[in-house]
């Protein structure tokens, strides 16, 4: 008995021409994550006899473009790139159908929309002055030109390329390249549909050809160690703190009372959440005569048994307690029973780690290049390229990101001698 095709017969959509073949060497830097402006090949655009579309999606059966609601196919061209010239006299509101051995999913096109990170931004960023960098750089979800999805952003200056990678690609990049900004060193991707609670990591290649994973030096949201991926985060506390934010300065700390409560978090009631510590901590310390507590360091590090002053996620409060929202409502909670609340903050240095800053894209970048000067002798770690701008910008910035969005009251910082002295332990 002979076979049947039973396959859908493709919608009615205009007829296709086949796309110009990419040049060689771009298609080679595309799919080996290693070119810097993967929207001027992917997306669409303007050519000869209609408007030329250029998908990439490995391991894809099918890729279709809708327009209004009709379906045109776009032929393979290998190594997950499918592409075709349909005859539109301009490039129409579009989005993709790609076609998966077990599902069918139509997505917006990441390539077809402009950058979402301003000229100020890239301008600020390339002096070192971005005073709310956190804002410029990492994951930020947000709706852009009419799509709800999340912005993508990294500074890494010596990369040949960056892409993103997460758990929506299986931790393979090679679906998402981002476009470099010029000379700011900034790589940018709006991913469409991409929200909150997403776990990611930045694909990058570096100029000698090493792709490596690296988390996100600007991530507000990290995994609980020993995992280290990255989270996209989005905040909704709501604060209760506007008496004491109001007042706080209406005198002078060296004409008040001034009695500080050092605690570490984790090990103070071991097995406290952040929410749970807030039902707790703020009690025991008025009813001590204290009035603030200074933090050991609270930002995300990796090693659990330690105090914490090896920070790798320098914008992300440490996951072991809860989330950020959740150290919100502790601080919020210690200002509302009238405590004031101190930060340990390590500026001086930090570990090595190869998932995070250490040679963040192949190259010495925040860290020294004369490993002389790069190495802390003591413990191991490196220490802040403090001589350059973007380095100052992401600790200055860093400062400011827990006294504004944590409504932090004072920063402890730690090791000040080692950042002074080039001779120190040496």
């Amino acid at each position: 008995m002979a076979l049947r095709d039973i396959s859908p017969p493709e919608s009615a959509g205009p007829l296709r021409a086949l796309a110009p073949p990419l040049d060689a060497g771009d298609r080679d830097r595309l799919l080996g994550g290693a070119h810097h402006d993967p929207h001027a090949l992917l997306g669409a655009h303007p050519v000869p006899g209609g408007v030329l579309f250029r998908a990439l999606r490995p391991h894809a059966r099918a890729v279709h473009v809708v327009v209004d609601g009709e379906r045109s196919a776009l032929e393979s061209e290998g190594g997950g790139l499918f592409a075709a010239v349909l005859p539109y006299r301009e490039i129409p509101p579009y989005t993709l159908l790609v076609t998966y051995d077990d599902a069918e999913h139509e997505v917006h096109d990441p390539y077809a929309f402009l950058p979402s990170l301003g000229e100020l931004d890239l301008h600020l960023i390339r002096e070192g002055r971005h005073e709310e960098l956190w804002k410029a750089l990492g994951a930020e979800p947000m709706t852009h030109e009419g799509v709800a999805g999340t912005r993508f952003t990294v500074w890494a200056p010596n990369a040949q390329g960056v892409r993103v990678a997460g758990e929506f690609t299986f931790w393979d990049g090679t679906q998402y390249p981002m476009r470099s900004l010029g000379a700011s060193g900034v790589w940018e991707l709006f991913l469409p549909g991409i929200g909150e609670g997403t776990r990611y990591k930045f694909e990058i290649t570096s100029r000698h050809g090493h792709r490596f994973l690296k988390a996100d030096p600007m991530a507000r949201a990290t995994e609980v160690p020993p995992d280290t991926a990255s989270v996209v985060a989005v905040s909704r506390h709501e604060w209760h703190d506007t008496d004491w934010m109001e007042h706080r300065g209406d005198t002078p700390v060296h004409r008040a009372p001034f009695s500080v409560y050092e605690v570490h978090l984790p090990s103070w009631r071991p097995g406290l959440t952040y929410r749970q510590l807030a039902d707790e901590l703020p009690a025991y310390v008025k009813e001590m005569g204290f009035t603030h507590v200074e933090l050991m360091p609270v930002a995300g590090h990796p090693f659990s048994g330690s105090w914490g002053y090896q920070v790798t996620s320098y914008y992300a409060p440490t996951p072991r307690l809860g989330s950020a929202d959740d150290f919100k409502y502790l601080v919020d909670r210690l200002h509302q029973a009238g405590i004031g609340v101190i930060m340990d903050w390590v500026p001086a240095h930090f570990p090595k780690d190869d998932w995070a800053l250490a040679r963040f894209d192949g190259e010495p970048l925040y860290e020294p290049g004369d490993s002389r000067r790069a190495e802390h002798p003591d413990w191991g770690t490196y220490e802040f390229d403090f001589a350059r701008t973007e380095v100052r910008n992401f600790l200055v910035a860093n400062a400011v990101y827990w006294c504004e969005e944590f409504h932090i009251d004072g920063l402890r910082v730690d090791a000040v001698a080692s950042m002074l002295y080039l001779d120190y332990s040496r």
